[in-house]
Formats: C-alpha cells, structure tokens, sequence
C-alpha cells in the first residue's frame, strides 16, 4: 500500500516537473564548446570505426544521396515546358535535398561533410593527419562507388519508366560544365562551405525536426546557386556520360577534380578551422591551469 502511494506521488507531483527540466533541457540552445565537443566526439567515432564499416556506410550514402537526382529528373521530365523555366529551377533546387536528407538524418557517411567534422580532431591533436587521409579516401570511394551504381540504374530507368526523359539527364549535368576550372573551384568552395555549416548546424540542432529543416535550407541554396557539389554532381555528370555521346568521361574528370579540391578547401578552411580557431578547448584548458 505505501510503495503504492508513493509511485501515485511521484506520478503527479515529480513526474511532471522531470518532464518540464527535460523539456527546457531540451528547448535550451547548446553553447558553442559544446558543439565543438559533439563534433570532436562523432568525428573520433569514425577516426576508430573499421575500415569495412565506414566503407559500407559510405557506399550506403552514394546510393541514397542519388534520390536527389532521381527527383529532379523526373520533375524536370514532367514540368520541361509546362512552367517557367525559372520557376522550374527553383523547383529542382527544392528537391535537391531529398537524399541529403536520407544521408544526414540516416546517419551515413558524405564525404562532404567529413571535409569538416573530420578534419576537427586533427586540429586538436586527437587524430593524426594519416588518419585523416584513410578516413577520406575510404568515404569518398565509396560515395563515388554508390554513386555510380546509382547512376547505371538511372540510365536504364527511362526505358522503363514513363515519368523520366532520358534528355533530362543531359540537361542537369550541363548545368555543371563549360565552365573554366577556377570556376568550378570556387564554387566547390561554397558548396563545401556550405555543407561544413550544416555538418555543425545538424550538431548545435537537438530535433529531428530542426535537423530537416536545416538541411533543406541549407542544401537548397546549394541547388539553385547551382554550386558543385563532389558527390551529387558526380552523379549527375557520371549519369549524363552513361545517357549521352555529347558528354564523356573526360568532362566528368575535369568537373570531379576541381569540385573536389573546392569542397575540401570549403570544409576545411573556412568552417572547421574557423570554427576551431575561435573556440579551441586546447587553448581554454591551457588557460584554466594557469
């Protein structure tokens, strides 16, 4: 009878004040060390993780991030003509995000956000440099991998399906080329900016919800500023060369290195060496034993 009376007070009187902190807990903005401190710790999760695993997982977000482009090329296959095209522009921007969000939310690896959340433990002396040229070249090669694979199902998809123009293809990747490789460049440099400040803005987030949003903003930009982006882009080039004799593999190299070296230099110096700069818990530490 008295354990009874007690679980009936803790029901009504504690219960819901634990409810309330956890809920202000909740709501309350995380302080910038501790977003710092969230990504060192993700980032040495991968640094420690087998080779196999990351592997995996990166080909996983190869595949899934290719959704992206399947949703464009439908929509551009069944709005072409119907509607303006800037109003149709703006509308495949919107779609863009749809396998980042499969990616980020689903906790895959994307090179391109590793270019950031990677590169934080080196910069604080917790992972060698070694360790994070492995950790790329395992992400990246299986993005890549995923992607082309991805890419080979599209290109026979139109044949199959009524809802995708094969010229669609062609059309989203010549959004990406005649362009001189400084251009490309510069433009993988906000692109890898870009997606450096959603790999800390998913951080600093405490809801899935948020997280989407963040996401969708954030990767929006990137599809209508039409920005070069290492793994969607590739896809959509590696998918054009499969569809088209217009554009050949070596459009596709020229494209994928510079937007690569863009994103990397996008990542790295201005969001996790900025980022790391202005906070820098090795520097704090050293002031409090002082």
């Amino acid at each position: 009878m008295g354990e009874a009376i007690k679980r009936l007070i803790n029901k009504f009187f504690f219960m819901p004040k634990r409810q309330a902190d956890l809920k202000e807990a909740l709501n309350k903005p995380k302080q910038i060390d501790e977003i710092l401190e969230e990504q060192i710790e993700m980032a040495m999760h991968e640094h420690n993780r087998s080779n196999q695993d990351l592997f995996l997982s990166a080909i996983s977000a190869g595949l899934d991030v290719g959704f992206s482009v399947f949703l464009m090329a439908a929509i551009y296959s069944l709005f072409d003509g119907v509607i303006h095209p800037s109003y149709l522009h703006v509308l495949l921007a919107f779609a863009y995000p749809l396998g980042f969000i499969f990616v980020v939310v689903g906790k895959s690896e994307l090179f391109t956000e590793h270019t950031t959340l990677a590169v934080i433990p080196v910069l604080n002396r917790n992972a060698s440099i070694k360790s994070l040229m492995v950790l790329w070249g395992i992400i990246y090669s299986g993005n890549l991998l995923g992607g082309y694979f991805f890419s080979y199902l599209l290109s026979i998809l139109p044949m199959h399906l009524k809802v995708i123009n094969v010229e669609s293809f062609a059309v989203l990747a010549d959004k990406l080329l005649d362009y001189q490789w400084y251009i490309v460049l510069l433009s993988g440099v906000l692109a890898g900016w870009l997606m450096g400040l959603l790999s800390w803005l998913v951080t600093s987030s405490q809801e899935t919800i948020s997280r989407i949003l963040i996401i969708i903003f954030i990767t929006t930009v990137i599809g209508i500023g039409g920005l070069h982006h290492s793994i969607v882009g590739s896809i959509e080039i590696f998918t054009a060369v499969l569809t088209s004799n217009d554009i050949t593999l070596l459009d596709y190299g020229f494209v994928q290195l510079w937007a690569t070296v863009g994103n990397i230099i996008g990542g790295v110096v201005f969001v996790a060496f900025v980022k790391f700069s202005h906070v820098n818990p090795r520097h704090k530490r050293i002031g409090k034993q002082d």
